[in-house]
């Protein structure tokens, strides 16, 4: 029984990090189409606007981000997904190997 419970957090550890592994690069491609003028009824760019945006959107609402025309909320998540990774993911993996 307890294999099982450690190959099940381990699965939730690893599908964890390979998303916010995803997020980061999409975030990443989201700070990359904000220095060019992209078309915004091309199907991708708008994807990756409609997914980053809410993130954006509640991280500029409770931290001021813009400084000299330069927005940092893209920064602030990526430094979020890099605590998470950390925090969460690595507890996680942890907690499967010592069970």
């Amino acid at each position: 029984m307890s294999i099982l419970l450690a190959n099940f957090i381990l699965g939730i550890a690893r599908v964890l990090e390979i998303g916010l592994n995803l997020y980061m690069f999409i975030i990443i491609a989201y700070a990359i189409l904000s220095w060019v003028n992209p078309d915004p009824y091309n199907p991708i760019v708008s994807l990756i606007r409609q997914v980053t945006e809410p993130v954006m959107h509640r991280v500029r609402r409770h931290i001021p981000t813009n400084f000299g025309g330069i927005d940092f909320a893209p920064m602030i998540v990526i430094l979020a997904i890099y605590f998470l990774q950390i925090f969460v993911v690595q507890t996680l993996f942890q907690l499967a190997r010592q069970i």
